[in-house]
């Protein structure tokens, strides 16, 4: 018996919008406020995309490319991590209050031509619950948590992409079955995540992404402009074949 579609579940950064310029910004600002002389430039930033979640990012350019840089506050690594990463936030928040992040095209109908059609809707991601209220209380309004039944987040699947656990989770929480349910990603960890845990999904890369990989994806689009649910319909049926 053929599964029907029931439910769309998209990652957030460079999926739903282009954060990742903003985030690059947003990071170079912290160290700049932190007395630190890092600058990511958008090169080392694109490769650094290969890291998934903010703070495992500066973990991994402090002990792989900067390991003699001493912490610049006591209480060690992991505090000052989290300590440059808070700075991070704020600067990002700040940024999109002002603007400087906008949904990417076609995502907004979509969302709501697919909650109009009666599909459940969910976000998993690896940004953390603040990014994601930041970015979508601008885009879409005070009411964005309305839309969407399951936010899983960095908060609540630590094990970061491309590891399968924030879909895993998504998929308990909507009490669907991957087979009912397509993913919605840029990355190649992202594709990953979402393919190990059965999932279909439709990837739309953006200028970080679009050098990677995506063999075993559903489809590969610049964009989710003019797609239509009686596509994703179409294009799910396809693979439960």
């Amino acid at each position: 018996m053929k599964s029907v579609l029931r439910a769309l579940i998209f990652d957030v950064d460079g999926t739903l919008a282009d954060t990742e310029s903003a985030h690059r910004a947003a990071f170079n600002h912290a160290f700049a406020e932190a007395g630190l002389d890092w600058h990511w430039d958008e090169l080392l930033y694109t490769g650094l995309l290969e890291v998934s979640g903010g703070k495992e990012r500066i973990t991994h350019y402090w002990g792989e490319v900067r390991g003699g840089v001493q912490a610049i506050e006591t209480g060690g690594l992991v505090d000052t991590v989290q300590s440059i990463h808070d700075l991070k936030t704020a600067a990002y928040e700040r940024m999109v209050k002002d603007g400087a992040v906008r949904l990417r095209p076609g995502v907004l109908k979509l969302i709501d031509d697919a909650v109009t059609a009666g599909l459940q809707l969910a976000i998993a991601t690896t940004t953390s619950p603040v990014n994601i209220a930041a970015l979508l209380r601008s885009a879409v309004g005070p009411d964005w948590n309305h839309l969407f039944r399951v936010v899983e987040d960095a908060s609540t699947a630590p094990r970061k992409k491309p590891n399968p656990q924030v879909y895993l989770q998504t998929l308990q929480r909507l009490h669907l079955p991957a087979t009912e349910c397509l993913a919605f990603e840029d990355s190649a960890n992202g594709l990953k995540s979402a393919t190990a845990a059965g999932l279909a999904t439709i990837v739309t890369p953006n200028a970080f992404t679009a050098h990677h990989e995506f063999t075993g994806a559903l489809r590969v689009l610049p964009s989710l402009a003019d797609v239509t649910v009686a596509e994703l319909r179409a294009w799910h049926a396809a693979a439960q074949r």
